[in-house]
């Protein structure tokens, strides 16, 4: 029995360690798992941006009064706009049309005399509806200005009648910075790369130049075989995170308010779907370029589409919803925002570690199956 296993363990570390050159000697391999991964990690840090931070803007006063300028001063100190100023809204609606303003703001000629007379006065917006998106941040923005306005004006008037004030928190990510949750997320498209597209290439590889038969050909099991090819890029995977994690802490500045050990935990646990896929992918199609297609469409867009990446799920149509939930990027992104923005909170992660050994173990059995000892 000790003979046996000391055989089995003798063969898979012969096949970890011929993994290991191939890997080393494969300048591909090095380029997706560590020079690919910072250029798009770069690339959703600095490129991929969901804040509306200096939208340009036109301001319309259409009737100089103190009142009316400091409003429109309000909105020139606020951080969001870009402002240009202007007394009739004519003289942006060409700009409106071409997008070199994203909206006008209109403070009427009554606006002086209605908030005198405390007969509710009006703020007219104007949004480019075009985009979505920056239509909703330019409305809401406007109003937050005004109303932000409005309640200085009744601090400085003691005898009006205070209205409702909302105070706002926002736990975690108080600022609101898109970095902070697409830089986490991107690190689990990064992984989704290595472990399946870089696996599903490197076996593919095999089959076609014939090793893979020849490895058949020899006492190793399809077990033994699959840890071989597993430990390699398992090890190569992690090394990428770790330094995806080091570049997001210490050049995005994004918090890291979790530990180590849930960060690896995640990560490790969603690395077995993610390699066991990339070697059902190559044993099933033994073609680079047909493997490298499989891989892209069936693990690289889910992950980016349907993940929460960057759509969010409960917005998405039910039936959506449902193919999302055999996606396994989609309960590593929430974990490692969690684990970045908010810290252990094991509850989640527990669950989603779960359901990731799961379908770890289920891809896993079906690579084994495709990857039987037999030459074909």
């Amino acid at each position: 029995m000790s003979d046996g296993r000391s055989g089995r363990a003798r063969r898979v570390a012969a096949l970890v360690r011929k993994e290991t050159y191939q890997v080393i000697r494969d300048p591909s391999s090095i380029l997706i798992a560590f020079v690919l991964p910072l250029i798009l990690l770069f690339l959703f840090g600095y490129g991929v941006s969901l804040d509306a931070n200096r939208t340009r803007i036109g301001v319309v006063v259409e009737t100089m009064t103190p009142l009316t300028q400091d409003l429109a001063a309000s909105f020139m100190a606020s951080r969001y706009f870009e402002v240009r100023q202007g007394h009739d809204r004519r003289e942006f609606e060409e700009a409106l049309v071409v997008g070199e303003v994203r909206g006008i703001v209109v403070i009427p000629s009554t606006f002086a005399s209605d908030f005198t007379a405390h007969n509710h006065p009006q703020v007219q917006v104007i949004v480019d509806g075009t985009d979505p998106n920056t239509a909703n941040f330019v409305q809401n923005y406007a109003q937050g200005v005004v109303q932000t306005w409005m309640r200085q004006r009744a601090s400085e008037t003691p005898r009006e009648t205070a209205g409702i004030t909302v105070e706002q928190r926002f736990w975690f990510n108080p600022e609101l910075t898109s970095r902070h949750f697409l830089v986490p997320g991107s690190i689990a498209i990064v992984m989704t790369l290595i472990g399946t597209l870089l696996t599903a290439l490197v076996v593919a590889r095999e089959w076609e130049r014939g090793t893979m038969e020849a490895m058949m050909a020899t006492p190793v099991t399809a077990a033994e075989l699959l840890a071989g090819k597993i430990i390699p890029y398992f090890i190569l995977a992690i090394a990428s995170m770790t330094l995806c994690v080091l570049v997001a802490v210490f050049i995005f500045g994004v918090p890291f308010r979790g530990s180590i050990l849930a960060l690896y935990a995640i990560s490790a646990a969603f690395l077995l779907p993610a390699l066991g896929q990339g070697l059902l992918i190559s044993a099933a199609t033994r073609n680079q370029f047909l493997a490298s297609q499989l891989a892209l469409l069936s693990a690289f867009l889910p992950a980016f589409l349907l993940s929460g990446f960057l759509f969010e799920i409960g917005s998405m149509p039910t039936i959506i919803q449902w193919i999302s939930a055999i996606v396994p990027a989609r309960y590593l992104i929430p974990s490692l925002q969690t684990v970045f923005l908010a810290g252990d909170i094991w509850p989640l992660l527990l669950k989603n570690i779960a359901i990731l050994l799961l379908a770890g173990a289920v891809f896993l059995g079906l690579a084994a199956r495709s990857t039987r000892k037999r030459l074909a």
